[in-house]
């Protein structure tokens, strides 16, 4: 059922119908609803508010009640008529920092309220204690636009520059505009898309919203409201409660800490201390108080409107009360037996069992579990979940939500994410983005500088190409239909490559030494794998009802990848073959849970399970994560490394031996000649290309027969993995739990009260915290610092160029939780994981790059703590502009894994070189990353077709095509003396244009070329004939290609086919050949067979544009063959 219906069910309360009674009777001013738990309130408000629509507003005490409130109401009534009021700062007020997106949200809500529709608001105190505009104010900085108004452009823009809107190019960020041709762009601060206006002539013709990212449209809509930045208006601002209808119901959790915690927010503004954190504009302090109210004035006039308390204890004597029998969800802890037992007892009292869960799959796991423990359990599942699971004694009914049974986090979502997602899309875009000077590969001529579009005249049109500069100045052109032979060039960090001199063939010797390189290690690799598929392995039973237990006890909501990565793991071990699979994914995206699980299933079939770890730290981390989630399983883990004493260590040899120990977790001890496996069944080896060639050569000997699971936190990039498919299975984790905490990350100058703050917080709730600072010198300052201000603090220092021995204690004391600080240099990037720190700071953040910092960030918030993440940088006006979006960015982008790893790729970098053998890592950087990619599939390619022929004759059977012209053919080049192009008052920015080029230029299928279309006519309006024919080079290329043609020129209104250049090719035998002659016959008027200094070609004349080229080729294609 979904939850509606469960809504339906509660609204037969009988208090529902006490209460619309109640606020029925004008004369009665305050209710009280006694005795509400958890999630109670928001499921009874959603019932009432969907029965007695009104204005109403829900006033919580801080934002993490109140978006979860407004979450549960979503979740039941839906958001059209639910809207969320945050405070416009994005922390403390007193900070002074402003988020665009918060903003969009309360604008929002002020407008819909001036419409006078029954709109329900959620909000909190802090909210509330910022003033907002008046409605007359509000009136007059608002642009009403609708379909079919007659307006000039002129007018419009004009109106925007007044209320403060900025030109761009491309609109990213409320208070943006842009205007191409007859489309305006236009982001408003009261809704959370954009949108895009269509005029024809004076008329707008069309209203759409798009999406920031891919700036593509979203839905049509009749009529907009524009609305600028409200929040720096003029001075006549007013409370929130002035602006609502006065007759409002105010739902009410605790009125008095809202007047308090409005009276500190109020007061804290003026403290010396704010003034000193403070860190917007200089001229911004003393407003700040101006734009707030303090508690005795919100109280007064709160006290004016009706209210319905709701919370634990009424505010002075209500006027009447309703009483409700409830109470929480019991804490299970994930203990099945009190489960069980609990739900039986509630079961037989008679009340109804409904269980809430997000998604369908986790109510399906709860049934198999009572199911195999032989429990008779009927409980409702219900569709969509809310936040806490109550019991209600009325109606004599259970509502319990799944992620409280298994103990995870639930967290809430906002509209507001939308917003922020705009400044993300932009610095992941330039990353892609050709800018002049930028050091770009060309697969024929090596590595340039990039010198930006031109357009040259050529005969009498003018052409647009790419300008790229070599050595000694020497230029080359390319024309922007072989785009697809340019990459950006991408090595390690911060060292300039070196630019290749043409004509001399050196760079042709580099492509040339790589490829036999690549070809000895991919060699190697697939014998292995040959080798592989011939042994015989152990295989293991189906799932016991334990494993499934075990994975439903998993704390975390599992990934699709993360799914996958299990059932293939547990598919190779059921089978004969010996498994050997790679699991790669980020940090913290479940990598080790898939490696337990596995674990865990050989030890069912009573094998035992080696876990080699590179160092001494993370062989007791991971000990303790295996010990914690096997607890409660008869299975017994230990762990062996230099950390462990003698006693110890003989202790564990002889019960390793005899079989009691079933997972071994260990450094490379564990395969020393001392250590003898009773029956080993499975290995599983973590960090791989952490390990030395000696400890890889001697697991190649365990390894033929033995199970394998290797995982690796270097991301593999995608290429890679196609290539090397043949040679290992990968199963590849890209998406980041769903459930994690946030993180909350903060931009600050260097502060120490900031410090001290964020330290002293963590110490409060015993956690720990991660220093960064990446110069050596300073560290002991730092300290000193620390200790300055927080005495009772332990602190220690952890950086690269201490003795690995020295290094490697502080941290497992660190872990061991000897310390609450610890300072260090990047070191802390490299795979520890403490659960329990849960802040880090990072000093002079300006200086790192996105993957890095979100490296580094990624090491906090494991546990189900918030986390925090301090940026310490120098003021932002001070920075360049592109440290100043990286830390904007990486400050939007709270929430793990969104997306950031698209700006990885140093760590792909890393990744190949790891892959592949570290002498690799020079190649690329000889190359730059997409040039090596490109020659790498090359080269395993033809070891398929040559070498390992035998061993991979079903995967080339399957390839073959029935029109045999395109393994004659690589690619097939184009040049034209036609205008093709997208013209410059069609695409205004230049790197633009670059980026849409690369991606035509890679499209090959005509369904693609379509989309391509779509989304330019989307974008920009329609396509010029000129941008026509461009897009039909994709097809000409296309059918060229599949009959062996080489080359084909437009030029002089001839179209000029070269074929195969090897004379005795085999091509001038098979049928694609023969569709030519076959052609030739039937129209000897225009075309001639040509050989000229051994090419050969054929000449169409009369071929004005590509159109026509393109239904030539077409022609011959469809030709019969005989």
């Amino acid at each position: 059922m979904g939850i509606t219906e469960l809504q339906q069910i509660y609204a037969k309360h009988p208090n529902l119908s006490g209460l619309a009674a109640l606020v029925a009777k004008k004369e009665i001013h305050t209710i009280f609803l006694e005795g509400f738990h958890a999630s109670c309130p928001s499921l009874f408000a959603s019932a009432f508010i969907r029965q007695n629509p009104a204005v109403s507003v829900f006033i919580l005490d801080d934002q993490e009640e109140a978006g979860y409130f407004y979450h549960d109401l979503v979740q039941v009534n839906g958001d059209a008529q639910v809207l969320f009021f945050p405070s416009s700062y994005r922390r403390a007020i007193k900070y002074g920092q402003k988020d665009a997106a918060n903003e969009i949200l309360r604008t929002e809500v002020l407008s819909r309220l001036e419409k006078k529709e029954p709109v329900t608001v959620v909000t909190y105190a802090d909210a509330l204690a910022e003033k907002v505009v008046s409605l007359k104010e509000l009136g007059e900085r608002t642009l009403n636009l609708k379909v079919g108004q007659q307006i000039e452009t002129e007018a419009i823009t004009g109106q925007l520059v007044d209320f403060g809107f900025e030109h761009v190019d491309y609109v990213y960020e409320p208070g943006q505009f842009a205007m191409r041709g007859s489309i305006l762009d236009v982001y408003s601060f009261a809704s959370e898309y954009p949108y895009r206006i269509d005029f024809f002539g004076e008329e707008i013709d069309s209203i759409r919203t798009f999406e920031v990212e891919t700036q593509l449209s979203k839905e049509k809509k009749e009529s907009i409201q524009i609305v600028p930045e409200l929040s720096d208006t003029s001075e006549s601002d007013i409370s929130f409660l002035d602006f609502i209808p006065a007759d409002t119901l105010l739902w009410v959790k605790d009125l008095m800490w809202v007047r308090e915690r409005i009276q500190t927010v109020y007061e804290e503004v003026l403290s010396p201390q704010a003034q000193m954190a403070y860190e917007g504009d200089e001229a911004g302090v003393p407003d700040l108080k101006k734009r707030l109210i303090d508690g005795a004035s919100f109280m007064h006039r709160a006290l004016d409107f009706r209210r319905i308390d709701f919370g634990s204890k009424a505010m002075s004597t209500p006027q009447a009360t309703l009483k409700f029998e409830t109470s929480v969800q019991p804490v299970f802890h994930k203990n099945f037996d009190l489960v069980a037992s609990s739900l039986t007892d509630y079961l037989q009292r008679g009340y109804r069992l409904f269980i809430c869960s997000d998604s369908v799959k986790q109510t399906d796991r709860l049934k198999d579990i009572f199911q195999e423990r032989g429990d008779r359990i009927k409980f409702e599942p219900v569709d969509h979940t809310l936040h806490e699971g109550f019991i209600d004694h009325t109606l004599r009914c259970c509502i319990f939500t799944d992620h409280q049974i298994f103990d995870r986090f639930h967290k809430y979502n906002l509209r507001s994410d939308k917003a922020r997602s705009g400044k993300v899309a932009l610095s992941l875009k330039e990353l892609n983005m050709f800018q002049p000077g930028d050091y770009v590969v060309h697969i024929d001529h090596g590595i340039g500088r990039f010198a930006g579009l031109v357009r040259i005249p050529n005969g009498n049109t003018t052409q647009e190409v790419i300008k790229l500069v070599y050595q000694n100045d020497d230029v080359v052109f390319v024309s922007i239909h072989s785009l697809h032979k340019i990459s950006k060039y991408k090595g390690k960090e911060g060292e300039p490559p070196r630019i290749s001199k043409l004509g001399t063939g050196a760079w042709e010797k580099i492509k040339e030494r790589t490829k036999t390189k690549i070809k000895d290690i991919a060699r190697d690799l697939i014998r292995l794998y040959s080798q592989r598929k011939q042994e015989k392995g152990f295989r293991y039973s189906p799932d016991s009802f334990l494993q499934h237990e075990l994975e439903a006890s998993f704390l975390y909501e599992d990934t699709p990848d993360q799914l996958k990565a299990t059932q293939d793991a547990k598919a190779d071990m059921e089978s004969d073959r010996p498994m050997d699979r790679l699991v790669c994914g980020d940090v913290g995206f479940g990598k080790t849970e898939v490696a337990i699980r596995a674990a865990f299933k050989a030890v069912a079939d009573n094998k035992q399970v080696a876990v080699l770890v590179p160092t001494t730290v993370l062989a007791y981390q991971h000990f303790q994560t295996f010990s914690e989630r096997l607890k409660d399983f008869p299975c017994k883990v230990d762990y062996l490394s230099r950390a462990r004493s003698a006693k110890d260590v003989s202790r564990i040899v002889k019960e390793l031996a005899d079989g009691k120990i079933n997972i071994l977790v260990g450094t490379h001890k564990i395969i020393g000649k001392s250590v003898k496996f009773k029956d080993l069944g499975l290995l599983i080896i973590d960090e791989e290309q952490k390990f030395g060639v000696s400890v890889k050569e001697k697991l190649r000997q365990m390894k033929v027969n033995v199970d394998t699971l290797t995982m690796t936190a270097t991301p593999i990039p995608r290429t890679l993995q196609f290539s090397l498919m043949g040679a290992r299975d990968l199963s590849v984790i890209q998406t980041p739990p769903p459930n994690r905490y946030p993180i909350q990350t903060e931009v600050h100058t260097f502060n120490e009260d900031i410090i001290t703050e964020a330290i002293n917080f963590e110490m409060s709730r015993n956690g720990q915290v991660f220093f960064v600072n990446n110069r050596i010198q300073n560290l002991v300052e730092l300290e000193a610092m620390i200790k300055r201000n927080i005495p009772d603090c332990r602190v220690c220092i952890g950086h690269g160029q201490m003795e690995p021995e020295k290094l490697e204690k502080i941290i497992f004391d660190f872990v061991n939780y000897d310390y609450d600080v610890l300072l260090a240099t990047t070191i802390i990037e490299s795979g520890i994981d403490i659960p329990n720190a849960n802040t880090i700071i990072i000093n002079q953040a300006q200086n790192f790059g996105l993957s890095d910092l979100h490296q580094m960030r990624g090491r906090v918030g494991r546990g189900n703590k918030k986390a925090f993440c301090y940026l310490l940088a120098p003021p932002l006006s001070s920075l360049t502009p592109e440290a100043r979006r990286r830390l904007q960015a990486i400050e939007n982008f709270s929430d793990l894994g969104s997306g950031i790893h698209i700006a990885m790729q140093d760590l792909d970098i890393r990744g190949a070189g790891n892959m592949l053998g570290a002498e690799q890592s020079g190649f690329i950087a000889d190359l730059g990353y997409e040039t090596y990619q490109k020659i790498l599939n090359e080269a395993v390619t033809e070891l398929k077709n040559e070498e390992f022929a035998d061993l991979y004759a079903e995967e080339i059977k399957a390839g073959e095509e029935k029109i045999s012209g395109e393994e004659f053919v690589d690619e097939c080049t184009v040049e034209s003396d036609l205008e093709l192009l997208f013209p410059n008052e069609y695409i205004p920015s230049s790197s633009e244009r670059m980026l849409l080029y690369r991606e035509l230029d890679k499209l090959e299928l005509d369904k693609d070329v379509e989309t391509f279309k779509a989304k330019l006519v989307d974008r920009f309006g329609k396509i010029p004939p000129e941008g026509e024919e461009l897009l039909r080079i994709v097809p000409l290329r296309r059918l060229a290609k599949r009959l062996g043609v080489e080359k084909g020129v437009l030029k002089a209104e001839r179209m000029t086919l070269y074929f195969v250049s090897n004379l005795d090719s085999p091509y001038y035998q098979s049928v694609a050949f023969g569709k030519f002659i076959e052609y030739m016959a039937k129209n000897p008027r225009y075309c001639n067979l040509r050989e000229q200094n051994g090419r050969r070609s054929m000449v169409v004349s009369k071929v004005t544009d590509v159109k026509s080229a393109v239904s030539i080729l077409q022609e011959i294609v469809s030709i019969e063959a005989k």
